[in-house]
């Protein structure tokens, strides 16, 4: 496989394994309904830190994940600020915001991706998928990153995306799509059996023959190739006989086609002439191949995303955001790669589309699917979460309507009698002037166009639903065990340590504190004797004794058992005597010395 190789690479490499763990905090006020960690998430803070924090509980647990990184266009900056511990990262480091003019913003395009797509990766269920949309500007680098971390044998495909309909006069090829690599975290072949077609709509669909079963459509009643049994003479009800086309045959036998007959599921087009077709039902009608071409009727434009989003917030004169993705689009995602009850994360949320989406798929075919966001931008609340709000509880637009009332070429012969037109406007003011709250007349092209135009109120109703908004606390430093500074929280630590030793999410519904119990995976249970007090850490009580191993061992004597405790009055080989299948893993360095199962 081709390695993509870039500045900084070496230093960032695993930087994932060295970002501290932060826990969530809650904040009430600013989410919908009873605080639920493991429920619907807005987090502010650096994604980085975010999907860290995210893995103690979310491991392996994400089905879908959709993210809009930076475009990286160079014409607007954005910042490199991970962190990274290196002299020759920091020099290059410290030219932000990165433009244009920065020779090597590719490579710092790489070295933000770089760890985010790792921890992204760690998150993602084993039959999850991965979404990402990039332009020109990066698409092949995130090509190149998504074959080394996932496997190039885990590319699903790449999808065209018809972002704009309008042309960009200035850009010496208008561009006119963005596009969507998809990857999946099991071999394609595996991760097709479980993604969904997509629904097929209703256009075309009518009833010219007044069928009982109501509106229908058609499809050729002809396969592919040459099948013995399926070549024969077809009549027509007018005489016509037909052969199959060819290089084909038809659709069936010769018996299952006089069984559709009979059942008036055959169509003959051209006034009875034509070859038949066999008519399908929309509830009937499979569901479609997704394609690698998703045209803007279908999925929606960034500009009619920008126009959605101002309706929203009509009461805003404007909003700072330039391109946001149509939730339609992410909608698309949500059919093809989710299931009702499946956990959705974006990392990058920008004005909160995904949550959208989700919200808006769970109204249209009754799902429980969750989502998780991450924003660090100071908008976070005011734009990403205050979007989700209005969405779940209805918000009211108040805008303008427009309807246009007349349009005329102006030319010369229009010159030579103004009059004409001066009349005809004066006509449209008296006929319609009452119906709208002003009449506006402007030259456009070298055209008149007259529109009415009302202001108008109207309530949206919500998509129902709850959130909860956070941020990210204090990193969970263990060497503060031995200072005694900056102690976290039991079950913060907890989180770290239970996902660290086994490599799986920590599940809140197993932990007990009061037994000091954390969970267990495939036959382990993980223990922790722990208090955020430095005296009682420094007590007998903090200690695992022989009396506690056995209590321990006792509570199931078939599993085996990892207890971290600051210290230990027992030895491995007296717990190894007495047949006790508990494992002592000493704090504040366990998270190091504790090797996954």
């Amino acid at each position: 496989m081709t390695e993509l190789n870039f500045k900084g690479k070496e230093f960032v490499y695993n930087h994932h394994l060295t970002v501290p763990f932060r826990p969530l905090v809650p904040h009430a006020e600013k989410g919908i309904g009873p605080i639920a960690l493991g429920g619907n998430l807005i987090i502010q803070g650096d994604n980085l830190h975010a999907l860290k924090a995210l893995l103690p509980m979310y491991a392996g647990k994400v089905d879908c994940i959709f993210i809009d990184p930076p475009y990286n266009t160079g014409n607007a900056g954005w910042s490199y600020n991970d962190n990274v511990n290196a002299p020759m990262i920091k020099e290059w480091m410290n030219a932000i915001p990165i433009g244009i003019e920065d020779g090597l913003r590719h490579d710092k395009w790489c070295a933000m991706m770089w760890p985010r797509l790792r921890l992204l990766y760690e998150l993602l269920s084993e039959n999850g998928s991965l979404w990402m949309t990039l332009d020109d500007n990066e698409v092949h680098r995130g090509r190149c990153l998504l074959d080394e971390i996932f496997g190039e044998e885990c590319s699903v495909g790449q999808i065209a995306w018809q972002k704009r309909t309008s042309r960009e006069n200035r850009a010496t090829l208008s561009p006119s799509i963005d596009h969507v690599l998809v990857y999946s975290k099991p071999l394609p072949e595996t991760w097709k059996l479980r993604r969904n077609l997509l629904s097929p709509t209703t256009d075309g669909y009518s009833n010219p023959d007044k069928d009982p079963n109501g509106e229908w459509a058609s499809i050729p009643f002809s396969a592919q190739g040459f099948r013995k049994d399926q070549v024969y003479p077809i009549t027509t009800p007018t005489g016509v006989v037909h052969r199959p086309p060819k290089g084909r045959c038809w659709g069936a036998t010769e018996p299952e086609f006089e069984k559709y007959k009979l059942k008036n599921l055959v169509y003959w087009p051209k006034n009875g002439n034509g070859k038949p077709r066999i008519k399908q039902y929309p509830e009937t009608a499979k569901g479609l191949v997704p394609s690698t071409l998703w045209f803007s009727s279908e999925v929606g434009t960034t500009e009619l995303s920008k126009k959605e989003l101002m309706e929203i917030f009509s009461d805003k004169e404007a909003l700072d955001f330039h391109a946001p993705k149509p939730p339609k689009l992410i909608q698309r995602v949500i059919e093809i790669a989710t299931t009702s009850d499946s956990l959705v994360l974006d990392s990058f949320a920008g004005t909160g589309s995904t949550a959208h989406a989700v919200l808006a798929q769970n109204q249209i075919d009754g799902g429980r699917r969750n989502f998780i966001i991450a924003e660090m931008e100071h908008y976070a609340d005011e734009l990403t979460a205050e979007r989700v709000r209005r969405v779940i509880g209805g918000y009211t637009f108040n805008g303008t309507q427009k309807t246009e009332l007349l349009r005329e070429k102006v030319g010369w012969r229009t010159l030579e009698k103004p009059n004409r037109l001066r009349e005809k406007v004066e006509a449209i003011e008296s006929l319609h002037g009452h119906e709208y709250d002003r009449i506006k007349k402007d030259v456009k092209d070298d055209e008149l166009i007259v529109t009415g135009e009302k202001s108008v109120k109207v309530k949206t109703e919500g998509l129902g639903g709850s959130f909860t908004y956070c941020t990210l606390g204090d990193p969970v430093e263990m060497d503060a065990v031995l200072s005694g500074k900056n102690l976290p929280a039991y079950e913060a630590l907890a989180s770290v340590l239970f996902n660290t030793a086994t490599g799986q999410a920590f599940d809140p519904a197993q932990f007990d504190e009061a037994k000091s119990y954390l969970g267990e995976v495939a036959g382990r249970h993980v223990w922790l004797l722990y208090r955020p007090d430095m005296e009682w850490l420094k007590s007998p009580d903090a200690a695992l004794t022989l009396a506690r191993a056995k209590a321990i061992a006792d509570s199931d004597k078939q599993a085996s058992h990892l207890v971290f405790a600051p210290a230990r009055y027992v030895s491995q080989k007296m717990l190894s005597d007495e047949k006790l299948r508990v494992e002592f893993a000493p704090l504040p360095f366990a998270l190091y010395r504790v090797e996954r199962t």
